[in-house]
């Protein structure tokens, strides 16, 4: 167990480009789980105050992201406090500005549309400078293309690309993919995981089917 490495470290490796990045984050809102890392030549850690853009945690959106994620650098987040208001002849902030214009206008954050939480699912590799933005749900296993812009929900095991961000494909066969959502070896305890690490790095795919349905359905 002790050669197992540890999610509770920041810098997991000697490079010290990679950060894990749950044991970094402070803000309430956001919630980042093992073994998830953010890649970075200048400082990963600072993830949280360059990546995750307008974050207001009493606007009410949550940033969930889950294990085992690669998170390319400059890839950003950006919350729903960002957005403007929609729902009147003029989208100009007045209330943020002081004087009459506040005393005249309700309160800024009230009148943004509010898109939900932003949900990034286990083993997702976003790319370099990717954008997500707000009330996005990424499915487990999917890949972002580089300098992309994510404005819609991904599914699982699904490749996208582009501005915006649309399905290129899938990355397996759907019995696969089906069977990859049921085994959520993410969750595998430490030892567990290490002693499946070969099936996971197999270019074989039909004998990773086999040998997943075999555990999933003995």
């Amino acid at each position: 167990m002790n050669n197992i490495p540890s999610p509770d470290v920041i810098f997991p490796n000697e490079y010290g480009t990679s950060c894990f990045l749950k044991n970094v984050i402070t803000a309430p809102n956001i919630t980042v789980r093992d073994y998830t890392y953010y890649d970075n030549p200048v400082d990963p850690t600072a993830f949280e105050r360059r990546n995750v853009l307008f974050n207001w945690p009493e606007f009410g959106d949550r940033l969930i992201i889950r294990k085992f994620c690669s998170i390319g650098s400059g890839a950003q987040f950006i919350m729903g406090s960002a957005n403007h208001r929609l729902s009147s002849i003029s989208t100009y902030p007045f209330n943020v500005f002081g004087g009459l214009w506040t005393e005249r206008t309700p309160p800024h954050l009230s009148q943004l549309p509010f898109k939900g939480d932003t949900v990034v699912g286990n083993d997702v590799w976003l790319g370099r400078e990717c954008v997500v933005m707000p009330g996005v749900t990424i499915g487990d296993g999917a890949i972002v293309a580089a300098y992309s812009v994510v404005a819609r929900d991904v599914e699982p095991y699904a490749v996208v690309g582009g501005n915006p961000a649309r399905f290129i494909k899938k990355r397996f066969a759907q019995e696969l993919i089906d069977l990859l959502l049921q085994l959520c070896w993410w969750d595998f305890s430490p030892q567990k995981l290490a002693d499946f690490l070969p099936v996971l790095c197999n270019e074989d795919l039909e004998a990773v089917t086999d040998i997943i349905r075999g555990m999933l359905h003995p």
